[in-house]
């Protein structure tokens, strides 16, 4: 009788036990849910709209994909140390880029890797943000002919070199250094 008492008492603590835990984890599932949850970045609150800098891709809710792309992008070494011959120090760069757009939240990370691996300064690049209809409160924004963002523009002596508009042909670096071989 003793054991039939003992193993109905463990029974019946192991279902208490059990109920307080699916009471309180579908509580913490929600919760790590809520900080896990997704940022919709074509919501306009988010985007990052006319001049601003480099810091603003390390405020939130821009960190997470900045950080990532930056962290996870490697180089085409061949393209980055001949870019590196070249050097770009003295090139005037304007990143026009649209927080809402998937290339863009790919695309400048890397590039923004690139440049620093380089030693370029970044607070030399103007970056302007737009909505997404590409227009931007920015004088002069028309003379641009922004058609898709990214669009990374590349100056030297105020003549423009080249464009890397959406997307790379080959490699940022491989097409930064045809741009760079121009000059």
């Amino acid at each position: 009788m003793n054991g039939y008492y003992t193993t109905r008492l463990m029974h019946g603590l192991m279902k208490l036990i059990l109920s307080g835990l699916l009471l309180v984890l579908p509580g913490l599932h929600l919760q790590a849910q809520e900080q896990q949850e997704e940022v919709n970045y074509s919501d306009p609150q988010t985007w990052l709209l006319g001049y601003f800098d480099y810091d603003s891709f390390l405020d939130e809710p821009h960190d997470a994909w900045f950080g990532r792309e930056f962290s996870n992008y490697s180089f085409d070494n061949k393209s980055f140390l001949e870019l590196e011959q070249k050097g770009i120090d003295d090139a005037v760069i304007i990143v026009v880029l649209g927080t809402w757009c998937p290339d863009s939240r790919r695309e400048v990370p890397r590039f923004m890797k690139i440049t620093e691996s380089l030693g370029y300064d970044p607070d030399k690049i103007k970056f302007i943000g737009v909505d997404s209809y590409k227009e931007a409160p920015v004088d002069d924004y028309d003379s641009l002919n922004i058609e898709k963002v990214p669009t990374f523009i590349f100056y030297d002596d105020k003549h423009e070199l080249g464009r890397i508009i959406e997307y790379p042909e080959t490699s940022l670096e491989k097409d930064m250094l045809n741009i760079f071989s121009r000059r």
